[in-house]
């Protein structure tokens, strides 16, 4: 398993735009495919996006498509969630997590998650 560390979230008006990272430790990194889930008060944790190993296959809630955008960078061990126009809908906490065989928005596939980082959308 790998230990994830998620930054970067924050307090943001409705149009605006954050970009997380999650952090991982250990040297296979790589051999992960990855995920960003979130979880808005109230609600069950929800998928947003999910890349492969490589960063060359991406896959995206309907809600977050052509708004959001995952990527990875190997040699730094760190995925990141550019999320753009973002609205009060977004808001939620938001998780990374890895996992060697995934389905991608399913959340029992992944084995390892970080503890969390908040997005808050103001209207």
């Amino acid at each position: 398993q790998v230990q994830l560390v998620e930054s970067g979230g924050g307090l943001v008006q409705a149009g605006g735009s954050l970009r997380l990272s999650c952090a991982a430790s250990g040297r296979t990194f790589s051999s992960y495919a990855m995920g960003w889930f979130r979880q808005a008060p109230g609600k069950e944790r929800e998928f947003v996006a999910a890349i492969n190993w490589s960063g060359r296959n991406t896959y995206y809630a309907d809600s977050v498509k052509d708004r959001f955008t995952i990527s990875r960078d190997n040699a730094k061990n760190t995925m990141y969630l550019q999320m753009n126009s973002l609205t009060p809908e977004d808001t939620g906490v938001y998780y990374c997590a890895a996992g060697r065989v995934i389905v991608p928005k399913e959340a029992r596939s992944y084995d390892s998650w970080g503890q969390g980082t908040q997005v808050t959308v103001s209207s």
